[in-house]
This record gives C-alpha cells, structure tokens and sequence, in this order.
C-alpha cells in the first residue's frame, strides 16, 4: 500500500533495493549517461580508465578529430590487448554479485575450518613461538 502524495523513496512500505558500493555506482551511472553497453564498461574498467573522466573524452560533436567514446574505447582496447572485445562479457550488477558470493564461500570455509579444528591444535598454534619475530632480532 503506497501513502498518497508520498513519492516511492519516502514510502516505508516500499522495498529497498540494495545499493551498489560507490566504486560501480560510478560505472553503472557513466554506462547510462554515455550509452555504454556492458562490454565498453568491461573494457574501461579493465583498461583503468577513469568514469569521472568520461565527459572530456566524449566530446566528439564539439571536437570533430574525436572519436565517439564507445569507438576509442575499443580502440584502446584493441591496441593494448590485441582483440576486439574481452572474453567474457558481464554486467556491474553480475560482477558484484559474483564478488559477493565469492566473499559468502571464502567466509563459509574459513568459519568450517575453524570448527573442525580441534581445541588442543588451536592451543598449539597459541602456544608456538612465532619464529618470524625471533629472526628479526637476531641481526
């Protein structure tokens, strides 16, 4: 049920959406602005361009010896790694949520690890002299 007169963000009913973290709301706002697809957002960000740049080199109407921003990109692209478009095309939105399953596994396994490890073999790891500071002052 929407309150009348309250746009959807004042609406505490409303579902919230997970935000994105800055790093790839910037990618996800330049891909918008300029007309990007998902490959020349893969394709900048792999070259380490800068989406805060993007106004600068997407100014071929005014500056006619540019090129349209989707073209250098493949360009730059071409030049730097010798093909066309990368490998495997994926959206921001793919690529966060890989990052965070990525995370979920890594958290997971490393949460089993410390279960299955039985109380005396922790006490051992508490109790060992830790080696790398003794050499230090040795010298």
């Amino acid at each position: 049920m929407q309150v009348v007169g309250l746009p959807e963000e004042d609406d505490p009913m409303a579902k919230k959406k997970k935000q994105l973290s800055p790093e790839y709301q910037l990618w996800v706002d330049a891909q918008k602005r300029f007309h990007l697809s998902h490959a020349h957002i893969q394709m900048a960000r792999q070259l380490g361009m800068n989406p805060k740049r993007f106004g600068g080199k997407a100014n071929h109407k005014q500056e006619p010896w540019k090129l349209p921003l989707p073209q250098f990109i493949e360009k730059l692209y071409f030049k730097r790694f010798k093909k066309d478009r990368p490998d495997n095309v994926r959206s921001i939105q793919q690529m966060v949520k890989d990052k965070r399953r990525r995370q979920a596994e890594r958290k997971d396994s490393k949460h089993h690890q410390q279960e299955s490890e039985t109380p005396q073999e922790v006490s051992q790891q508490l109790n060992a002299p830790d080696l790398r500071v003794r050499s230090a002052f040795r010298k």
